[in-house]
């Protein structure tokens, strides 16, 4: 069966999720991934990937009407599914079936509309009147009212469950591959200059939203010299230190985008992996998907009690309440005096995620809802 899963932007971090639906249906169907992307290119730690990715070029309105006209055209499956409530992946995705009649799977991830709520009343106002936007709040907002018209959907956790009903599938990763007995901590330590250092770990790109400021703060309560604070896939413009003083800055490495097929050869080499997300309509619908990295790779996690974030770990993981910097110190000061207990539960959430949200989860929740789709079309 041919399937086609539409990304809103290529470019940037939501392929990841689209990735990861592809590469779990790869194994019985003919995947292929399409969308439009804002830079002309993959979003970088995904540039390797073996499922087949066509890319369109992204503009405003009107500029924009021939590029859907195209995609149109082009796009050939028998479902598609929609990644994101985005009109570049939901709406267009909604267009082919009424012009062809073939079904369409929703993905909820995020709950998109929520992003541009944190923005204060006039900023809101703002956004809703950027109509130039293909993907911006007037048709954003207007997604969401368009949802029961997919023959399905499927969300990450259960805020947007409860928000968009669906069937709930959370991120999954392949527990072979990201596997802590494939790595040797120590060596990779060593190869990148951190032999003799305790590594503190953020992951992913730093917003403010994730808690950024609050894990720079609890850092900086945290006197012993051996400490480094690592942060993996930053832009380059990204200096979490500006203004700090020397004794903090040379303790805060920062490293770029990885290939996604070098995440675990990095995530290795953490002692305390940290996801400090703050409770803001940013978060509240998001499962992070480093969460599932760390348990993978079963990795001393230190998160906040946001969203499924609890539920998630199961108690096999150290829970603090978000934007509260010293109680993050403290909990950091613990998890490195108690380092048997870290990792007797980075080892249970290595065993939860086996259980729970290994990719071939994932392979059967989704083999199930394709044929639910074509027996009910």
């Amino acid at each position: 069966m041919k399937i086609c899963l539409l990304c809103f932007d290529i470019s940037n971090n939501s392929l990841g999720r689209a990735a990861l639906l592809a590469s779990a249906l790869a194994t019985r169907h003919d995947v292929k991934i399409i969308g439009t992307s804002k830079n002309g290119d993959i979003w970088y730690p995904m540039r390797n990937i073996e499922i087949p990715i066509q890319i369109y070029p992204w503009s405003r309105f009107p500029t924009f009407i021939p590029t859907i006209r195209k995609m149109l055209r082009e796009m050939d499956a028998d479902v598609y599914i929609a990644c994101k409530l985005r009109p570049t992946s939901f709406g267009i995705a909604l267009l082919k079936k009424w012009l062809s009649g073939r079904p369409v799977l929703l993905d909820i991830d995020d709950w998109e509309a929520g992003f541009y709520y944190h923005s204060g009343f006039w900023g809101r106002v703002g956004r809703f009147l950027n109509f130039s936007n293909p993907n911006g709040l007037p048709y954003t907002w207007l997604m969401e009212k368009l949802v029961g018209f997919a023959e399905s959907i499927i969300v990450s956790n259960k805020f947007l469950q409860n928000r968009f009903s669906g069937c709930l599938i959370h991120h999954c990763r392949d527990t072979t591959v990201l596997n802590p007995d494939n790595f040797d901590s120590q060596k990779i330590k060593i190869s990148l200059g951190l032999g003799n250092n305790r590594v503190i770990m953020f992951l992913g790109t730093p917003r403010a939203h994730k808690g950024i400021d609050d894990l720079i703060q609890a850092f900086e309560g945290l006197n012993s010299s051996d400490l480094r604070l690592v942060f993996i896939g930053a832009e380059t413009s990204f200096n979490p230190t500006r203004n700090k003083p020397p004794s903090i800055q040379e303790r805060v490495i920062v490293l770029p985008k990885i290939p996604f097929e070098e995440l675990p050869k990095y995530l290795a080499v953490a002692d305390i992996l940290v996801i400090p997300q703050r409770d803001t309509t940013d978060t509240q619908g998001q499962s992070p998907a480093k969460l599932f990295d760390a348990m993978a790779m079963a990795k001393p996690i230190i998160t906040t009690r946001v969203s499924d974030i609890p539920e998630v770990l199961g108690g096999n993981g150290y829970l603090v309440e978000p934007g509260n910097p010293q109680e993050l110190a403290r909990t950091l000061q613990h998890v490195l005096d108690h380092p048997d207990e870290a990792r007797e539960r980075g080892l249970q959430a290595r065993e939860r995620c086996i259980e729970f949200y290994d990719i071939k989860v994932m392979e059967a929740k989704l083999e199930n809802l394709i044929k639910d789709i074509i027996v009910s079309v």
